[in-house]
């Protein structure tokens, strides 16, 4: 009797889980066929958005279509163009950069030998210039991103050709910032260099001014023994 009790339990408990098995397959088969009926949907109504696309162009006429097409290659070719000269004028900030980066070090150069002869007239002079070069990088920096921004906004959209100018101006847009980072660490370059520059200078002017006072402080103590001596004979 009790093996009798024991099978039925152990049949009960397989029927359950056959029951549990069944009804995950159900779920899966409804999440399926959800799937299924709502790809189906999404490509009854792609078909018919192209149906009415195609019912659109079959009524234009050919002409419509021909100088709608010419219009869109002409604004591809102006795009092509903003962007050839764009890349030009990067070209030439770059090569301004570089000029006034050749230009900064020799300004340097021809500061610390001056700092060496004690010269104040060429160091200031020098710092003069520094700020001219760093005006005029920093005019033409700005005038090129303004430039740069300028074309992006004005581009119209075009698909594929669109994304792909847009690429190539975010591209110079990375290169502007570039440039732009370069540019402070060249100001902060100045910056610092000036502030040693000035640092050595007051370190000159001081030691100038204690060999000043040491000499008249050993003249008149020449002054003073010869006095002495004078008394004395």
């Amino acid at each position: 009797m009790s093996c009798t009790i024991e099978k039925a339990l152990a049949d009960a408990k397989a029927l359950v889980e056959r029951l549990r098995d069944h009804d995950d397959a159900a779920e899966s088969l409804i999440e399926q066929t959800t799937a299924l009926s709502k790809r189906v949907e999404a490509m009854k109504q792609y078909q018919e958005e192209i149906q009415e696309l195609n019912e659109v162009a079959r009524h234009r006429p050919r002409s419509t279509l021909v100088m709608g097409i010419q219009q869109e290659n002409r604004q591809i070719r102006e795009l092509q163009q903003e962007n050839k000269e764009l890349r030009t004028s990067l070209e030439e900030h770059q090569s301004a950069l570089e000029l006034i980066m050749s230009k900064y070090r020799e300004q340097m150069f021809r500061l610390l030998m001056a700092s060496k002869r004690d010269d104040p007239g060429i160091i200031m002079k020098l710092k003069e210039q520094h700020s001219k070069i760093e005006m005029v990088h920093r005019n033409s920096c700005e005038g090129f991103f303004l430039d740069a921004s300028r074309h992006i906004l004005e581009a119209p959209q075009h698909g594929l050709e669109r994304r792909h100018l847009e690429a190539n101006q975010n591209e110079l847009q990375a290169h502007v910032d570039q440039i732009t980072e370069m540019a402070a660490v060249m100001r902060k370059a100045i910056e610092i260099d000036e502030q040693q520059g000035c640092k050595e200078q007051e370190r000159i002017f001081q030691l100038e001014y204690v060999q000043v006072h040491w000499q008249r402080d050993r003249t008149e103590e020449c002054i003073i023994s010869g006095c002495k001596l004078d008394c004395k004979i």
